[in-house]
């Protein structure tokens, strides 16, 4: 009997000592990739089970029963959440479970900023590293999303809200294009929308309206009173003789090279407000919340001419003749001006000693 008695001290000694040291493993920090940062993606509808087999697998947790310590000494195995997790540094197994049980979910924020078009949102896609641009242009394309408040719409132009958004790194086109049309819903309030109604705009021409205000102007003090000038131009039927309208549909054209010429303009495309009256048929960017805000409530004023004063803000004018006063005050003069200086800066350089 003191012989089996011996034998059974020893026996829970050696399982007291082998709980211990897996109770340690978990908090012990673990790493077994290599590489700097390592990616699990949980599956939705993935059990205790997978995951843990993921974990291991991924070398972020060292075995199977050390992971499941950690769960059962948690209590978090039935909130572990879904999503791709990224582990860049040595963890215990304790703070794995803890990181899945939050949630921290692995996300990158990508910065769509206003005026951009779908090709332009595309392309940035496709470099943050988060897709193709065809898979982002192919989801902008199904305009399913806006039918109810614009039905001749044909793809989501305009209706991409211009915004930082916070995506998985592996996110899907279609509902990173989801979440922008839900987003400008959102910026597209009642007021907003009565406001355009009561000038006489669909909210198609609205959106229009405010996408030319965003791309003529990045000056916020300026926008209210750019709108006021297309609303003019529209009331007393004048051509609208858009820059960014042109560009626009030399784009869809593949043929814009980044130089705008005086023989663009003639141009044949709807887009294009030099040869054609009125608003395009939709919108040539995506207008952010002060473009909108603009369109919706242009200034009182009675001007219908504007020029660039090249420094990003504009002198406005209600006649030709003022205009044409501010066109030479501030593009011939200007550039006039430009041109002698870098002339005399040339022949300064060259009359320097040694050249």
């Amino acid at each position: 009997m003191k012989k089996l008695a011996r034998v059974l001290v020893v026996l829970l000694l050696a399982a007291a000592a082998g709980a211990f040291v897996l109770y340690a493993r978990v908090g012990q920090p673990y790493r077994a990739y290599d590489t700097e940062a390592q990616d699990v993606e949980i599956a939705p509808g993935s059990g205790t089970r997978a995951i843990g087999d993921a974990l291991v697998a991924a070398g972020v947790v060292r075995d199977s029963l050390t992971y499941r310590i950690a769960v059962w000494q948690s209590g978090d195995a039935r909130r572990l959440k879904a999503g791709e997790y990224r582990f860049d540094r040595p963890m215990t197994a304790r703070e794995v479970v803890d990181k899945l049980a939050k949630g921290e979910v692995d996300l990158v924020r990508i910065t769509f900023r206003e005026g951009l078009t779908i090709a332009d949102m595309a392309a940035l896609f496709e470099t943050q590293g988060l897709g193709t641009a065809a898979s982002f242009s192919a989801a902008a394309g199904n305009a399913a999303s806006i039918a109810d408040l614009d039905p001749a719409a044909t793809d989501l132009e305009g209706y991409l809200f211009p915004d930082t958004y916070a995506v998985s790194r592996r996110v899907d086109a279609a509902k990173l294009v989801a979440a922008m049309v839900d987003r400008f819903r959102v910026v597209l309030t009642p007021e907003l929308l009565e406001a355009a109604r009561a000038r006489g705009l669909t909210l198609r021409q609205f959106v229009t309206l405010a996408s030319i205000v965003e791309k003529e102007t990045g000056a916020a003090s300026e926008r209210a009173t750019v709108a006021a000038v297309y609303s003019n131009r529209l009331r007393i039927g004048m051509g609208l003789q858009c820059d960014p309208t042109v560009i626009y549909a030399l784009q869809r054209a593949g043929t814009f090279d980044g130089n705008l010429r005086r023989d663009d303009l003639a141009f044949d495309s709807p887009y294009n407000t030099y040869k054609y009256a009125g608003l395009p048929p939709g919108p040539i960017a995506a207008p952010g919340k002060d473009a909108l805000e603009a369109a919706a409530h242009p200034a009182e004023v009675d001007y219908v001419y504007f020029v660039s004063r090249n420094d990003g803000t504009h002198a406005f004018a209600r006649s030709l003749d003022e205009h044409n006063r501010n066109v030479q005050k501030f593009q011939v003069q200007y550039f006039r001006a430009r041109r002698l200086a870098e002339r005399r800066r040339r022949d300064a350089a060259a009359s320097q000693p040694g050249r």
